[in-house]
């Protein structure tokens, strides 16, 4: 068997509550509080172009206050009156109920029990016996109020030609434009290096498009008087956000699709990514997930579980008349529920070989992720046993690729956090037994939901590129919404970043990214650091291959902080290809050995994997 080629990231980009991904912004924005004045100028700069702010001078506070967790806003719904329709029967009195309706409004099937006169030709009077049950418009208070939502200000939508695309999709198109700009590589330069089957894309939605642009308008659209559209149907499936990068952003022909996993989704297709890269299938590999779940019909059914932070939740932890929804979030300390957010999230790997030759930058390597279930179970939604198996395979195989000290000194883990109790106590458990059987003494532990909120089947995602972040400025985000942690929180073993944590990212060797998802999705990946990474492509590729990569990737550096000026600049729009490049049947060549589909050459000399079996 050859050797593994190792998944190296070398581009991300992506948009939540903290702003852009790409160049560690939103990573930045979560530890604004420790980073160099020049630094934080620049990622305020970066947040003011999303939020259609014209200068940062003098807004500071606005361009903080308004993004991150906080009271839903009215781009998303107005929690203290949600629209909903009420029940309401009406009986007859002594006589019938009597209505006067336009005759176009009449039902197709006249109801049994109406008596239908008309008045004119226009209108008709109705006289009803017994009654009438109806739906009477109105608002109710909801909750539920705060949630992680993009930057105030920011709209997708508006960036490109959308089409009344679900936000989800639209967010997925600026998460995967963000991250091929990111790569300071042109995509056509690639293009004519890799194959064009010798690139996948694995992104999805654990649920779905639900927005009035998707399946919610599908839903609700005959119970509502409205009609459903030819787009809510097919915009709606989980697996949209992978077709949209192939079809509008990258024109790839390659391998795809969506893995599900409720909270564990990102990771699922991660795995995924790697897998084609370290078996030669794939040399280049886009991995993503979008949620916009921020709506009052996903978060009344997460609220009805009893799964979210409420207002009343909230008041009582504190003891106060009003809700500090800023800290709704409160993963490992005393809490009432997880918070809703929004994201989009996309990494890109090449495999080694590929990132040399190019001189693509190494943010770091994506090399396991292991997933296992929980196996029998009395709650769906409740823990179990399936996260200590991913947990300690993946340690297990950050110690087998970086040995037992930088084990012990040099990682973190990115918990799941979600805050909740039943989080709280059954993933610090995981934690701590699983750096107690491998020796280590204090590990560092954060939680990025107590700014970000949970993001469904992207939450994984904003931790992972949150990592990439931690490794560039060597800061590890407090679990800043808490005063202190539960009396029921494993600490042993553990190192629970209460406050910003300044660390030395040279010394760093790996990240486990922990998540635990609905009906025993758990999955934890190992990722390895910059440093750890350059050791090992020194190892296999030599000292002098590393030199002319480190030449080659100057240009390469020169060009993603030219993107970043550019995008801070608001020179730069998403990349969306409508109707171009489209390929047809005359476009298709077949031969012996190969094929040709338009301009991209594809190998059909393949080996026969079981030889042993075929005489």
């Amino acid at each position: 068997m050859g050797q593994a080629r190792l998944p190296v990231i070398v581009g991300f980009g992506g948009i939540n509550g903290a702003g852009r991904a790409s160049s560690h912004h939103a990573y930045r924005r979560l530890v604004h509080d420790a980073l160099p004045t020049s630094t934080q100028a620049r990622t305020l700069a970066a947040l003011a172009r999303l939020m259609g702010v014209e200068q940062v001078r003098g807004q500071e506070d606005y361009l903080l206050a308004h993004t991150l967790i906080r009271r839903v806003e009215p781009q998303h719904f107005n929690p203290d009156a949600v629209s909903w329709n009420q029940r309401l029967p009406a009986r007859a009195g002594e006589g019938p109920l009597v209505m006067r309706l336009r005759r176009q409004h009449l039902p197709a099937v006249i109801p049994t029990g109406w008596e239908v006169k008309p008045l004119s030709t226009e209108d008709v009077e109705v006289s009803i016996a017994g009654g009438l049950d109806v739906l009477l418009p109105t608002v109710r208070d909801f909750e539920v109020k705060a949630a992680g939502q993009l930057p105030t200000g920011f709209d997708p939508g508006t960036l490109y030609a959308s089409r009344n695309h679900p936000r989800g999709l639209q967010m997925m198109i600026y998460a995967a434009s963000d991250a091929l700009q990111s790569l300071g590589i042109p995509w056509e330069q690639i293009q004519r290096r890799v194959p064009a089957d010798q690139v996948s894309v694995y992104a999805g939605s654990a649920m779905g498009q639900l927005d009035a642009a998707g399946a919610g308008g599908m839903l609700r659209a005959r119970h509502n008087g409205q009609r459903v559209t030819s787009k809510f149907c097919p915009l709606s499936l989980a697996e949209m956000p992978a077709d949209f990068v192939n079809a509008y952003v990258l024109g790839s022909l390659g391998a795809t699709g969506a893995s599900l996993g409720a909270c564990a989704s990102f990771l699922y297709n991660l795995r995924q990514g790697i897998e084609d890269i370290r078996s030669g299938r794939a040399r280049v590999a886009f991995i993503g997930s979008a949620e916009a779940p921020v709506n009052p019909e996903v978060m009344d059914g997460y609220a009805a579980m009893g799964a979210l932070a409420t207002d009343k939740g909230l008041r009582d932890l504190d003891g106060v008349a009003t809700a500090d929804h800023r800290r709704a979030c409160r993963p490992f300390a005393e809490n009432c529920g997880f918070t809703i957010a929004e994201s989009a999230q996309m990494v890109v790997l090449f495999d080694d070989a590929l990132a040399l030759e190019l001189g693509a930058t190494v943010f770091g390597a994506a090399t396991d992720v292991f997933v296992n279930a929980d196996g029998y179970k009395k709650s769906i939604s409740g823990p179990g046993v399936g996260n200590y198996i991913t947990m300690a395979k993946a340690t297990a195989a950050a110690r087998a690729m970086l040995g037992e000290r930088m084990l012990r000194n040099g990682g973190l883990v990115q918990a799941h956090g979600t805050g909740t109790p039943q989080n709280r106590t059954s993933e610090s458990r995981i934690l701590s037994e699983t750096a107690r059987a491998f020796g280590i003494s204090a590990w560092p532990v954060a939680a990025l939901k107590c700014y970000l909120g949970h993001s469904l089947g992207s939450a994984s995602g904003d931790q992972v590129n949150a990592t990439l972040g931690i490794w560039a400025e060597g800061v590890i985000p407090g679990i800043t919404t808490i005063n202190g942690l539960a009396d029921d929180v494993c600490r042993d073993n553990l190192n629970f970043a209460l406050q910003h944590q300044a660390i030395d990212p040279s010394a760093q060797g790996y990240a486990i990214v922990n998540s635990k998802g609905f009906g025993g999705n758990n999955a934890s990946a190992t990722l390895l650091s910059p440093t750890a990474t350059a050791k090992m492509l020194q190892a296999r590729h030599g000292s002098r291959a590393w030199q002319d990569w480190a030449q080659r990737n100057e240009a390469v550096l020169a060009k993603q902080r030219a993107y970043d000026d550019d995008a801070i600049a608001g020179r730069v729009a998403p990349t969306y290809r409508f109707d171009y490049g489209v390929l047809g049947d005359a476009d298709v060549q077949h031969a012996v050995q190969s094929m040709r589909v338009g301009e991209y050459e594809i190998d059909l000399d393949l080996a026969n994997p079981y030889s042993d079996m075929c005489r």
